[in-house]
């Protein structure tokens, strides 16, 4: 008994020796490939930024309500002192369905990023394993005359890996093109932000323009009311003729026409301010009542110069860093060109019931079994399929290139346009003004001489028109001076810095998915900090093309 005790001990210590002479054999392989990676090259491009077609000023930049400092837009909204205003920028930011579904294609981008990690790895890492139960068959042209089948059992457990070498850079370019992709989805996120905070802007200054619009309608049609009044007394008395009343009744009917046209779109503005605060169509009467008119701009706005746009506005950060994303798949579609070098390996054990062994031999050093050794595959008659996937992917790479000079062109355009729009529609608001109190001044004056028969009705209806058009047009180009700032802001890139330090998706949103998925620390619980993300995402903010795997 201690003899078998003595000689199953070493039989096992042999078994472990092997296993660690296996174990050891693969480490060195993983260790020699990891190495051989490292140090080969990548083929492909690196990623050259195009040059932005830039001006040196702003146009009308002399104009006294411009300036060219630096400031930071971060909160731009706050410069109409419009507690309202505030208010809504605040719950669009929090409950907006399209900016909650932007904060996902990020998740989405950083987990395409954690594909791209584990691929530089051993692509096959498998264990396996089986307890099969046999019988052969007696009727086979092998098996011995008269023979009679055979039952017995096998069993087998074993881990293979196989590691294609990233020897052309294969998978450090999609490592590459991977993290500029999730970047390109930050900045997108950013650009959605900064178009959801024009819109509450722009829908908002509709509101209370309509609102105006409204109420200078109402108004005049109390003033024509009242004109119809005279114009039955003086008709009843025999002064006039009924041509005044119909007259009359024909303007304030007009007038009066136009208020459910505003109503209308009065009631689709609030129905677009609620989609746009992520709730359903519903009376906003407490929220909007916090004040009221048109948002008042501030009398100078700074600009700054179009340099400036290349490090704020988000569109063209997104265009750019999706062009360097593009510019990786070029290495990624070269590297086919070349033998793709892999070491694969295999360790385990097998035994079986046959031939006086046993299956628990598999633990034992005649059931051990390994193998392990490089090969190559290489694709060298594609028939130029390759090649010409190289020439798509470089196509399609100076489509983007443009794409970001077209975007930098645009953001100059939209700036000046907003320019265009505060000045010119300041100096219309100003015209218009003098031309109102004109206005009220001539409908004054021809009531009174209608009154004392020194001036037909006419008079009185043209001033009435008059008067309620200028008006209307007064209300709409102050409505436009606030749009222009509006555009001046949201064209200058300003307000995505207000979700610096905060996460990308909505706490119930967070809990949700964590509750379906284990995110592990790419999705904290929302009461613990989140991963950082970069201010605006720029190239200088891709991380290193070897990282270790995202778990």
């Amino acid at each position: 008994m201690r003899v078998y005790a003595r000689l199953s001990v070493v039989r096992r210590m042999r078994a472990v020796a092997i296993v660690r002479r296996g174990a050891s054999c693969l480490h060195l392989l993983v260790l020699a490939s990891l190495v051989l990676s490292l140090a080969a090259c990548a083929v492909g491009p690196d990623f050259v930024p195009p040059a932005a077609p830039l001006a040196d000023n702003f146009s009308d930049t002399n104009n006294r309500s411009l300036k060219t400092g630096h400031q930071d837009y971060r909160d731009w909204w706050l410069a109409f002192h419009d507690p309202t205003l505030n208010r809504l920028v605040q719950i669009a930011y929090n409950q907006n369905l399209t900016l909650l579904s932007a904060g996902t294609r990020v998740l989405q981008a950083r987990a395409v990023l954690g594909i791209a990690v584990g691929e530089f790895y051993p692509q096959v890492q498998q264990g396996t394993g089986n307890l099969i139960y046999n019988r052969t068959s007696a009727a086979t042209p092998l098996a011995a005359p008269n023979s009679t089948p055979k039952f017995f059992w096998t069993n087998s457990l074993a881990v293979q890996a196989a590691w294609e070498l990233d020897f052309w850079g294969k998978f450090r370019r999609g490592v590459e093109s991977a993290d500029a992709a999730y970047l390109a989805s930050i900045a997108n996120y950013d650009q959605v932000l900064v178009t959801l905070l024009g819109d509450v802007a722009v829908t908002y200054i509709g509101i209370r323009t309509t609102e105006q619009l409204i109420a200078i309608a109402r108004d005049n049609v109390r003033k024509e009311e009242d004109s119809l009044k005279i114009a039955r007394a003086k008709y009843q008395g025999g002064s006039t003729s009924e041509l005044d009343v119909y007259q009359a009744t024909t303007v304030l009917e007009a007038t009066a026409s136009a208020i459910p046209q505003l109503e209308i779109q009065l009631e689709q503005g609030r129905n677009a301010l609620c989609v746009l605060l992520g709730i359903p169509p519903q009376s906003l009467g407490r929220l909007l009542a916090r004040s009221r008119g048109i948002p008042t701009p501030p009398d100078t706005i700074t600009v700054g110069i179009p340099a400036d746009l290349l490090r704020r506005r988000p569109d063209i950060a997104a265009a750019e860093l999706a062009a360097l994303a593009q510019s990786a798949q070029i290495g990624i579609a070269e590297s086919q060109l070349y033998p793709a070098i892999s070491i694969s390996g295999t360790f385990g054990g097998t035994a079986s019931t046959t031939n006086a062994h046993n299956l628990g031999e598999i633990f034992k050093s005649t059931g051990v079994a390994y193998a392990g050794g490089p090969a190559f595959q290489w694709n060298i008659l594609n028939y130029g399929q390759i090649t010409n996937n190289v020439r798509l992917q470089d196509a399609t790479l100076q489509q983007l290139l443009v794409d970001y000079q077209n975007a930098v062109l645009a953001a100059q355009q939209q700036v000046d346009d907003g320019i265009s729009t505060f000045l010119l529609s300041r100096s219309q608001a100003e015209d218009l003004r003098r031309s109102v109190v004109a206005a009220n001044g001539t409908l004054r004056v021809a009531t009174e001489q209608y009154n004392s028969g020194g001036t037909d009705f006419t008079t009185v209806l043209v001033a009435e028109q008059n008067l309620f058009q200028v008006e209307s047009g007064l209300a709409a180009a102050r409505a436009n001076v606030s749009l222009g700032a509006t555009a001046i802001y949201r064209a200058l890139g300003g307000g995505w810095q207000i979700r610096e330090d905060s996460a990308f998706v909505t706490a119930p949103t967070n809990a949700q998915m964590r509750a379906r998925t284990n995110w592990g620390n790419l999705l904290p619980p929302a009461d613990e900090p989140q991963p950082p993300a970069p201010g605006l995402p720029s190239p200088a903010d891709l991380g290193p093309s070897v990282q270790a795997p995202q778990w």
